[in-house]
Parts: C-alpha cells; structure tokens; sequence
C-alpha cells in the first residue's frame, strides 16, 4: 500500500491593525516580516491598475537661456533627460532644506 502524502497546511498569521500608513509600510518593509505568512500565495492574482491616473503635475517655468543651456549641458554629461534632471535636483534640494 502507497504512503499517502501529507498536504502540510501553513497557518497565516493575521495582519495587524495599523495606526496609520506610515507604520502600515514600516511593518511591510520590515525584513523580519514575509508577506507569504499572512496571504495564500495559491490564490494570489495579477493586479492591473490600468486606470490609475498619473501622479505628476505639468508645470510652465521661465528660465533664462543661459541657464537651461547649462542645464542641459550638464545632463548631457551625466547621459540623463534635462527635465529628469532638474526633477533630481529639485528633490534633493528640498530635501536638504526640510533636513535643516
């Protein structure tokens, strides 16, 4: 007669309540949780978002020649867009001033 095979069932964990989103991504984030202990990886499913909208805004900003030529000069060198660039910059730059 053939051993039968046991099926070894995983218990999940059950997600915690959360005080907000910052300590939801913290928990997730977190290398000591793995997302398989609390979700049935079997019954997971391909998620398509396809109507989100984008999270960026067009704005209009004045510059003098001089200075987006040099701008652009200097993606040039770093082999990267002008405007993501000045995204780069402008983000870390904001930065620096909430830092301070």
């Amino acid at each position: 007669m053939p051993k039968q095979l046991k099926l070894e069932v995983k218990k999940l964990k059950t997600i915690p309540k959360f005080k907000n989103e910052e300590s939801e991504r913290q928990f997730w984030e977190s290398p000591e949780n793995d997302a398989t202990d609390y979700f049935e990886v079997s019954k997971m499913v391909v998620a398509n978002f396809s109507n989100l909208k984008p999270s960026t805004t067009s704005i209009s900003l004045r510059l003098s020649d001089s200075l987006l030529e040099g701008i652009r000069q200097q993606a040039n060198k770093l082999d990267v867009p002008y405007q993501s660039l000045m995204k780069i910059w402008l983000t870390e730059k904001l930065g620096e001033s909430l830092r301070s």
